[in-house]
């Protein structure tokens, strides 16, 4: 059974008929104002046994707490991919989501400055929500106020606070190049060694983040097609972050492991196979590329 918040005591009694809980006339409301319980009714959806007297039911009602649901976000989503979570489950309408997010004028007035996009801020974690939460004003404030206290707790010197979108951009990627946590460090002191050499990231994934309708499939022609985003051919890091990371990947960027590695190649298993020079990475990489192709019976 779910009351919305600013129900009338009238209609609210009308609910209450509907799920069996009370008889539907004037004695449910009476009853509520006289006892002083119409202002402490919680709105939210709530699960109440039948068999209960009118009384015991307004008692239950004022110090029951919503039925909570738990909808988790992963790390490294874009931002329609989490409207779309939230869609799937009725908590927002996915374009609106989409939309909000993207609306230069709410994202300032959340306070992120001259943003265009916050993509990158919507802080992917398990939040319980109950019926009252709906609509996607609510939800993005929400996950931008998890990113902050988050942010707080990771990035507390001054210094970091003023770099705070490079380290995001940095963070989105770092997220979308590896899931495993012990990496993360590492991948981050490679692009961290990059960036201080003038050296390009060339990073895959932000290639895959510029291109419309991705196919899954990348070529030598997508990394050679400059873009925003494309640091193949970009110097530096791209126009803005291409996930939204989680607090470890935010902490790598903080904290990159002390390493001299400038390359890094996927074994094929999740993992990375580090080097120092171009050389090392060129054997790396016809390794675990001719492994590739004995793997699907093409060697």
């Amino acid at each position: 059974m779910t009351i919305a918040k600013g129900t009338p005591l009238r209609e609210m009694s009308k609910v209450l008929a509907g799920a069996g809980l009370v008889e539907e006339d004037v004695r449910f409301a009476i009853l509520a104002r006289l006892l002083g319980y119409s202002g402490r009714i919680k709105a939210g959806e709530f699960k109440l046994a039948t068999g209960m007297n009118p009384l015991q039911v307004l008692r239950r009602l004022v110090a029951a707490r919503p039925i909570q649901h738990s909808v988790t976000i992963p790390e490294g989503l874009r931002l329609h991919e989490i409207g779309r979570i939230f869609a799937q489950g009725g908590w927002c309408d996915e374009e609106q989501f989409r939309r909000l997010a993207q609306d230069k004028a709410f994202v300032t007035g959340l306070g992120f400055g001259d943003l265009d996009s916050l993509e990158g801020y919507l802080f992917p974690d398990t939040y319980y929500l109950t019926r009252d939460i709906h609509g996607a004003e609510e939800l993005i404030v929400m996950m931008t106020r998890r990113f902050r206290e988050v942010w707080t707790e990771v990035a507390p010197a001054p210094a970091a606070k003023a770099n705070q979108h490079e380290v995001v951009i940095l963070a989105s990627i770092v997220e979308k190049e590896t899931g495993r946590g012990e990496e993360r460090p590492v991948i981050a002191g490679v692009f961290h060694n990059r960036l201080k050499i003038g050296m390009r990231l060339q990073s895959d994934p932000t290639v895959i983040y510029g291109i419309e309708d991705f196919s899954g499939n990348i070529t030598r022609q997508h990394l050679q097609t400059p873009s925003r985003y494309n640091t193949y051919t970009l110097a530096g890091l791209p126009a803005g972050p291409i996930s939204n990371p989680g607090r470890s990947a935010l902490e790598a960027v903080l904290r990159p492991a002390a390493t001299d590695y400038l390359y890094f190649v996927g074994r094929n298993d999740g993992t990375h196979q580090f080097s120092r020079t171009l050389e090392e990475h060129n054997q790396a990489v016809r390794k675990y590329q001719r492994k590739k192709l004995e793997k699907n019976g093409k060697g």
